[in-house]
């Protein structure tokens, strides 16, 4: 994992790199916001960038999507103020760590950010037979096709590759086609020179350059408009590629893993996607199994998520009940490991029994609106003795969710992730309402 650090917070903020060294972080460090830009134009690519609470947070973060540099931010204050936390989330920093830093706070935040995990569990013999596939073929630099459907773990699968592999020591690149929009796709993947079009304020490196000497991971190429798979298709068979406005073609050395949810062979029939390119990706194919798929994973892979999930929120692990493992084998699955993970999650934080108890198994597809949360908590403490109904009266429910969206951050330290997780909401829906809050208390001012 490549780590930024933004600011110096006398010195404490180096400390917290110093303790993502020792997690096996590679570290690089900006004075201030135009050199950690500058450094990423210059292809010195970065997963996570942490910076003081005190910089302009906000400001970074809109221009790093006006470049569509997708990095999280997190930021980092002195000490635990809430109203740091607060702010620093609403300016739309991923999470809040108080300094002087926490070794453990610090390895959690790396290992949720990054969201990365490289454990592959396959008990299941479906998934097995893939396992000792991607075993076999990962020392090689052959390219490789992962298809299956979405929440299989295809990008997992990628870095499970990339780590099992020579290139273990280079840089691991993703890049979502899906998420580009098809006129910025060319640049994200190959670079630009400074001038090469309008808004091309530098030369910007591409991910094809930024992964060189190790893997790149194109997630969903399937996505990819015909007119640039051409130019993907020379990048493969030549090994070289050209910057948009650059004079002279560029050589690069990496291992290409491909990944989608369709079937590429009917859109090759179809004219959506090049036969020849298609040919080129899938030199080994890897067809990940749906969950319901493989059910003897369901719950080995239930069981690693409590796990997970207990320690970074510092909760006993529990044991899943009788009654929840039979809810989670018998599910669907519509959602994969994505979705099991998920249900997994709020399962943890929500359990109140010695075991993980049926009743918090639920799907996140299963809606729960904020004013159905407060809903519940007026009926928790209208039951309650010290706490009578005349406590909500001639208040507003808009008033009663704010109070609850803010005492549960409050009671989070300003982690946005916890605090949705708690809420039953979605951090989006978390950020819209901290806005919404935010431009009362201007109006008002």
């Amino acid at each position: 994992m490549r780590l930024m650090i933004i600011g110096s917070l006398n010195g404490q903020i180096s400390t917290a790199g110093k303790i993502a060294v020792g997690k096996g972080a590679k570290v690089s460090h900006a004075e201030d916001v135009e050199q950690a830009l500058g450094a990423l134009r210059s292809g010195k690519g970065a997963d996570l960038i942490m910076m003081d609470v005190k910089l302009n947070i906000a400001d970074i973060i809109g221009r790093l999507k006006a470049e569509r540099f997708i990095v999280p931010v997190v930021a980092c204050g002195i000490g635990t103020s809430a109203a740091s936390a607060v702010k620093a989330i609403k300016a739309g920093a991923r999470e809040y760590i108080p300094l002087p830093p926490d070794a453990e706070l610090i390895a959690a935040v790396l290992q949720a950010v990054t969201e990365e995990n490289n454990t592959m569990i396959a008990n299941d013999p479906s998934m097995k037979a893939v396992l000792h596939l991607a075993d076999r073929i990962a020392p090689s630099d052959a390219t490789v096709l992962i298809t299956g459907e979405s929440g299989t773990g295809k990008e997992v699968m990628s870095s499970y590759i990339h780590q099992k592999s020579k290139r273990v020591r280079g840089p691991f690149i993703s890049l979502n086609c899906a998420a580009i929009p098809e006129t910025l796709l060319e640049s994200e993947l190959f670079g630009h020179e400074k001038g090469a079009f309008t808004g091309a304020v530098a030369r910007r490196i591409g991910k094809f350059e930024e992964a060189n000497g190790g893997t790149l991971l194109l997630d969903e190429v399937s996505e990819m408009h015909p007119s640039l798979q051409a130019k993907l298709l020379r990048a493969i068979q030549e090994r070289v590629i050209d910057r948009i406005g650059g004079a002279k073609s560029v050589k690069i050395d990496i291992r290409l893993i491909a990944t989608s949810n369709r079937d590429l062979e009917a859109c090759v029939k179809s004219g959506q996607f090049r036969e020849d390119l298609y040919f080129r990706l899938n030199v080994v194919s890897l067809p990940l199994p749906a969950l319901r798929e493989r059910p003897s994973d369901i719950l080995p892979l239930a069981r690693f998520f409590v796990t997970k999930y207990s320690e970074q929120n510092d909760i006993p692990i529990k044991k899943i009940s009788e009654s929840a493992a039979k809810k989670l084998t018998n599910r669907h699955w519509q959602g994969n490991i994505r979705e099991l993970e998920n249900t997994i999650h709020r399962a943890v934080l929500m359990s109140q029994d010695e075991e993980i108890e049926s009743a918090v198994i639920h799907s996140p597809d299963q809606k729960t609106s904020v004013v159905e949360k407060v809903a519940e908590a007026v009926t928790e403490k209208t039951a309650s003795s010290d706490a009578p109904m005349s406590s909500f009266v001639e208040r507003t429910v808009s008033d009663v969710e704010r109070e609850l969206i803010v005492n549960t951050l409050d009671h989070c330290l300003g982690n946005r992730t916890h605090a949705a997780s708690i809420l039953g909401i979605s951090i989006r829906t978390l950020r819209n309402k901290l806005k919404e809050y935010g431009e009362r208390e201007s109006a008002h001012g």
